[in-house]
């Protein structure tokens, strides 16, 4: 960066489905970050408004880095699980950024995993992860976001949208929860199952097929009477999804040859923090038949930093990628 670029502010924001958090990076350091609930205002551009008018510099911001949960096209996204559109154009005209760029969410976290630090991290199985492979993010929250990083060369990301790929399963019972869905959703995708609404859609399955009466709970209760042991529909369905998001890590581990570690983002993965390492998370991740073994050595940490986008937000911002 130029000592004109230092002086002036960079805003960054991580938009999610249910929040959008907001910063300004200015002389290379991040100022204190706010959150805002989606719900708060009408279309992304009024919540940049108001972070704006908060701002007693607000005139000397004048970049704009961006990470959005849904598939960024020509500088632009539709966020994927609500209403918001992020449009680099618009926003330019509406507040005089001088330049802006808009990446998918887990690209932006994806950057960050070469500089986690061991305080970030917690280990559930694995071994030493293989210096120069390739890292592989995935995060249940509101969504489910997969990214990968690969070393070498200054680092680039591979970035999809691999939480859509259809859900397998892995034996009767899972083929049940799933039949169940697919009659009320159609296309039973990763997300539908390993995310907020997933863990609410399992719930909502083994209760059917139990012919079992319960009370509608969200993600968050059900994880907390699962963990409390008072519901045992809640209990199934927890361990349930600890299971498929095993499965699916794994999957991701293969596909991209993660040797160099597989990482859970995501709002709800914290949580399980003591949960998951006791469930069939890692069991289900190793089991992948003849490949088990390569699995066994690879990694997986949960990422227990408050906002790993910043980090990979703050990384990208250095490159300038408002002027590629």
């Amino acid at each position: 960066m130029t000592k004109r670029d230092e002086a002036e502010g960079i805003l960054l924001a991580d938009v999610g489905g249910t929040n959008v958090r907001f910063a300004v990076l200015r002389d290379g350091k991040l100022g204190s970050v706010a959150y805002m609930a989606v719900t708060e205002h009408q279309q992304f551009a009024d919540g940049v408004a108001a972070f704006m008018a908060a701002q007693a510099d607000a005139h000397t911001i004048r970049h704009a880095l961006f990470d959005a949960a849904g598939l960024v096209e020509n500088g632009r996204c539709a966020l994927t699980n609500n209403a918001w559109v992020v449009d680099a154009a618009e926003l330019a005209a509406r507040f005089g950024f001088a330049g802006i760029h808009i990446v998918n969410d887990f690209e932006a976290v994806a950057w960050s995993l070469p500089l986690m630090t061991a305080d970030d991290l917690r280990m559930i199985g694995g071994r030493t992860p293989k210096p120069g492979a390739p890292m592989v993010v995935l995060g249940p929250g509101t969504g489910l976001g997969v990214a990968a990083y690969i070393p070498g060369n200054g680092g680039s990301v591979v970035r999809g949208e691999g939480g859509h790929v259809t859900m397998p399963s892995s034996d009767a019972r899972e083929d049940a929860i799933i039949a169940r869905l697919r009659q009320k959703l159609g296309h039973v995708s990763a997300e539908r199952v390993v995310s907020g609404s997933g863990l609410e859609n399992i719930y909502w399955a083994i209760a059917a097929l139990e012919r079992q009466v319960v009370p509608e709970r969200n993600a968050a209760a059900i994880t907390q009477a699962a963990v409390a042991g008072t519901c045992a529909i809640s209990r199934a369905a927890l361990d349930t999804f600890c299971a498929l998001l095993g499965e699916f890590a794994g999957n991701c581990a293969l596909s991209f040859g993660a040797q160099g570690g597989v990482f859970i983002a995501g709002g709800i993965a914290p949580r399980l923090r003591d949960y998951l390492p006791q469930s069939k998370f890692r069991s289900r991740f190793e089991a992948k038949g003849r490949m088990s073994r390569y699995l066994e050595a690879i990694p997986a940490y949960l990422i227990l930093h408050e906002d790993p986008a910043f980090i990979g937000l703050q990384w990208l911002a250095q490159r300038r990628p408002w002027d590629s």
